[in-house]
Parts: structure tokens; sequence; C-alpha cells
């Protein structure tokens, strides 16, 4: 189960490479520690969700969903639910229930951290302390849109949808990390 405890655990390890994100991992440390109800929906202050920058196996393609709630193109990603093991395994979820593909594989390491004012499922405004991470989709996976969607495609990553706030920040990221990843699995380069 997702606890203010294990998420609190999971900012710790992660080390951010901005100041930006390290002064945001600080805010959402504060935060858990003051809220112990911080990764349960019911927390109107506001809580922790977490979601998943999809990108296909080539890297090229990154997965969004038109959200009926927001209005815009958007990551896969929600609230924290009790049978989740941990932030991460709440993001592959969701992941999965929304977009339909089996064998999405998860870097366990957050990539970025977002807050955004939002009305969920309680009926008043919120805060969403959003925890992001990075998977991929194996060779040839095809998305099926949920019931949580107006539409899900695959989008180049150079030819992204108007309006998607901090998309290319995040696609930044997660190629960066790829890079640092494919890099460590081959070696150093001659």
């Amino acid at each position: 189960m997702v606890t203010a405890r294990s998420a609190e655990a999971a900012l710790r390890e992660w080390r951010p490479e901005s100041e930006g994100q390290r002064a945001l991992r600080e805010a959402f440390l504060a935060f858990l520690i003051a809220r112990p109800d911080a990764c349960r929906r019911s927390c109107e202050p506001g809580h922790l969700t977490a979601s998943a920058v999809v990108l296909d196996h080539e890297a090229r393609n990154v997965l969004l969903t038109l959200h009926p709630k927001v209005g815009r193109w958007i990551q896969l990603g929600g609230h924290c639910e009790p049978a989740d093991a941990g932030l991460s395994a709440a993001a592959l979820r969701e992941a999965v229930e929304e977009s339909g593909i089996d064998g999405l594989v998860i870097d366990p390491e957050p990539l970025h951290l977002d807050v955004h004012p939002i009305t969920c499922s309680l009926g008043r405004p919120t805060r969403h302390f959003d925890v992001r991470f990075l998977l991929r989709a194996p060779a040839g996976a095809r998305a099926r849109i949920s019931d949580e969607s107006i539409d899900l495609r695959w989008w180049p990553v150079d030819g992204l949808p108007t309006e998607i706030d901090t998309m290319p920040e995040l696609l930044a990221l997660a190629h960066s990390r790829v890079l640092r990843t494919s890099d460590s699995v081959r070696g150093p380069l001659p």
C-alpha cells in the first residue's frame, strides 16, 4: 500500500538533476511529513498521484491521453490505490489500465514532480502532487482507449499537440534517461 512513509522513502532516495526539482522534492517531503493521509484522495488540501510518461520501444513516440476533466493531451496516470505497493506501482497500474498495453517496463526512479490545481473525485478544488515515472512499451505495442479517456494516441516526440504544459520538459528528461540507461547497458562508448 502506498503510504506517506513509503512515498517519503522513495522521494528521499531520488536525486533530481535540476534545482527546481530539488526544491519541489523538498516541498513534497514536507507535505508527506505533515499529512499522513497525503496518498489518499480524501486528503482535501491535496494528495499524491502517480503518472507515466510512456515511450514506445524506439523512444520516438509518447502515448498521451485526451483527459475528459482537463480537456488537454496529458500523460497517463492517476490516484494511488490501496493495492499499490508504491508510487511506481501506482504509475504502472494506471498506465496499463488507461492504455491496455501489457508488458510495459517502468523505471522505478521518479522522473519529474509537478503540483497542479484540479477538481477531482471529491468535487472540490484540490491539488495533485504528481510523481512522474518513465515507462517503455514493448515493440509493436498497440494502445486501446479506456473509459478514462476521450482519446488515446501515440504522438511523435517532435510533433506534440499544443497546450501540453510540462510535456517538452518531461520528454527531454525521459530521453536523457533513456540515453543514460542505454549507455550503461552497452558500456562506455569507444
